[in-house]
Order: C-alpha cells, then sequence, then structure tokens
C-alpha cells in the first residue's frame, strides 16, 4: 500500500517552507551586505584618498579643540569642521592662537551626541567633495567614534584618520559601542537616529 508524506498530501506546506528558507537566505544575506557595506567603503575610499583633506572634530571636551588647532596648523589650507563643541567665544581663540583662519572653521552645533556628529555632517562632506577626515577626539572615546564613522562616513565612502586627544578617563564600555553600532546601521537603512532614546 502506498503512503504519503504529509507534505505530499498537502502541496501549500512544501511551498511555504521553500518560501520560508528563501526569506531567511534573503534577510541573512542582507544583514551581512549592511554589515560590510560601511567597511568595504571605507577601504576602497583609504585606497583612492590616502591623504586627509579636512578635519573634524567631535566635541565635548575642550581639550580636543586645542590638539585640533595644533593640527590645523601643522596641515594649512584643511577645512575644520567643530561638531557640537564649545561655543563661538571659547573655540575661534584656541584656533586664532595658532594662526588657524576662522574662515577654515565651521562651528556647527546640529549634533546631540556621537552618532549624530556624524548623521548630521555626512551629507556637507560629500557635497563639498571631503573624501578623508582627521577624526579628532579623547582617547577614551576613540573606539566608539571609529565604530560609528566606519559605518556612517565608510558607507559614503568618506576615509578616516583617527587623532587622538590624551585623557585620565576610562575606556568607553562595549554596550555603548554595540548600541552606537546598531543606531548608525538603523540610521543608514531608515535614515532615523535614534538620538531621542540615546544615552550619550
Amino acid at each position: 500500500m502506498q503512503t504519503m508524506s504529509p507534505s505530499a498530501s498537502r502541496p501549500g506546506l512544501g511551498l511555504w517552507r521553500r518560501w520560508r528558507r528563501f526569506l531567511w537566505r534573503f534577510l541573512l544575506s542582507s544583514t551581512c551586505l549592511l554589515l560590510l557595506y560601511g567597511p568595504i567603503n571605507l577601504a576602497i575610499a583609504h585606497w583612492l584618498w590616502p591623504q586627509p583633506d579636512g578635519i573634524l572634530i567631535l566635541g565635548g571636551q575642550r581639550d580636543r579643540e586645542g590638539t585640533a588647532a595644533r593640527l590645523a596648523s601643522l596641515r594649512p589650507g584643511l577645512p575644520v569642521w567643530l561638531s557640537s563643541g564649545l561655543g563661538p567665544d571659547q573655540a575661534y581663540p584656541i584656533f586664532d592662537a595658532l594662526g588657524v583662519s576662522r574662515d577654515r572653521i565651521t562651528l556647527d552645533y546640529q549634533a546631540v551626541d556621537t552618532v549624530t556628529n556624524f548623521t548630521t555632517l555626512v551629507k556637507t562632506f560629500q557635497h563639498q567633495n571631503v573624501h578623508h577626515l582627521y577624526l579628532v577626539t579623547s582617547d577614551y572615546h576613540m573606539a566608539r567614534a571609529r565604530a560609528i564613522a566606519t559605518i556612517i562616513l565608510g558607507s559614503h565612502r568618506i576615509a578616516f584618520t583617527p587623532v587622538v586627544t590624551p585623557s585620565t578617563r576610562p575606556a568607553e564600555s562595549p554596550f555603548r559601542i554595540g548600541r552606537d553600532m546598531v543606531r548608525s546601521w538603523i540610521w543608514l537603512a531608515t535614515g532615523w537616529s535614534g538620538a531621542a532614546i540615546r544615552n550619550v
């Protein structure tokens, strides 16, 4: 007597299983592409534009402006962006003291945290044909900044070279780094930075 498998007796079940396998493979492939998109494009950008053509300072600690001013004085002509750092009355004198023209400096106060340091300016960098940035921040903050920059700047083919400002603070936790990496991927996919639920 011939027997039939359950899937043979219910043709729709076999079709659903094939669709389910396809959907899982599609989601897995899409996730892998999203995770690798930034690093791959970052490597291409480093190869195409090995020399920095701009300076980005992540605001938050006064010493970062001092580090950036010294760097800017050694790299005449490079434009400088200070993202949500010191106010004009405090920031400009630091650069003035080292002979860095104010015409080179853009003070931008859109960002409310580290992720938005990048999301609020990345289009500006593209429009101004900036392909490689010196990235200035504190040593304890650099791991998180690099992780976010790899995703956000890298996905836009903008390379970066870290410039560390020494501090006495301990390195940030892996949780904060991982959280902001997830936020960066979400921003790439949806345009939402998650700033409303941030914990800077």
